[in-house]
């Protein structure tokens, strides 16, 4: 039987906290919650979890304060933050944190879970990557440098760029849809994200340039396919 993924829920308004935690377990994670930073904290250090949703407005020590103490211990957890705060100035503050998504009140349930699971495919992804190095016809991939390389000719892939990369040759010769490009490396699969990816498109074109055989083709309407040699072609 697989794992549950477990959460530590921090949220003070005792309903909203224990509607959250009923809606989380009902769609398989173990949500522990509890009502004040301090009390997270301490959970924290006590537990393993996959991942912190934090309300940013709490007793005894805010979401903020808290996610800082989270990323002195582990820096890589994901962190939403739950607000019904929808300054600008401090969404910036939450992201400087070290947020990965940040939602203010009021929110579906629904949409946070989809949030949540944005997050754990690209963190998932990221894993993945570490032990990966792809063959694609003359160049070498390596995910975990980040390093497309081609002879003596090195080129030092963006994070972006890499990610992106990454999951094209996992569905080499086969398309990989825009939605799943978008919502597994940008969260969110709005125009502005989708215009940003066709500019990483172009590029990943240009340092793939000097061999023919591999191409990344725009599938109308579904995506894109990287085209790469297969073993008895090559």
């Amino acid at each position: 039987m697989e794992e549950k993924l477990r959460i530590l829920l921090c949220e003070d308004d005792e309903s909203l906290g224990m509607l959250l935690r009923e809606y989380l377990q009902a769609k398989g994670y173990e949500a522990e919650l509890f009502p004040d930073g301090d009390a997270g904290y301490k959970a924290f250090l006590k537990n393993r979890y996959e991942m912190c949703v934090l309300d940013v407005m709490m007793p005894k020590k805010d979401g903020f304060q808290l996610a800082q103490e989270i990323r002195q211990v582990n820096a890589e957890i994901p962190i939403i933050f739950l607000t019904a705060k929808n300054l600008k100035e401090d969404i910036f503050d939450g992201f400087k944190i070290g947020a990965d998504d940040y939602i203010t009140k009021p929110f579906s349930m629904e949409e946070l879970v989809f949030r949540m699971e944005a997050i754990l495919r690209r963190v998932r992804g990221k894993k993945v990557k570490e032990t990966n190095m792809y063959k694609l016809g003359r160049f070498t991939f390596d995910t975990q440098r980040q390093i497309l390389a081609i002879g003596d000719k090195q080129t030092k892939l963006t994070t972006k760029e890499s990610e992106l990369l990454s999951l094209l040759c996992a569905h080499a010769n086969d398309v990989l849809q825009r939605e799943l490009a978008l919502k597994t490396i940008w969260i969110d699969d709005n125009y502005f994200n989708a215009r940003s990816m066709d500019v990483y498109i172009t590029k990943l074109r240009k340092h793939l340039k000097d061999d023919p055989s591999i191409e990344i083709n725009n599938v109308h309407g579904k995506g894109y396919r990287l085209i790469i040699p297969t073993t008895e072609e090559e």
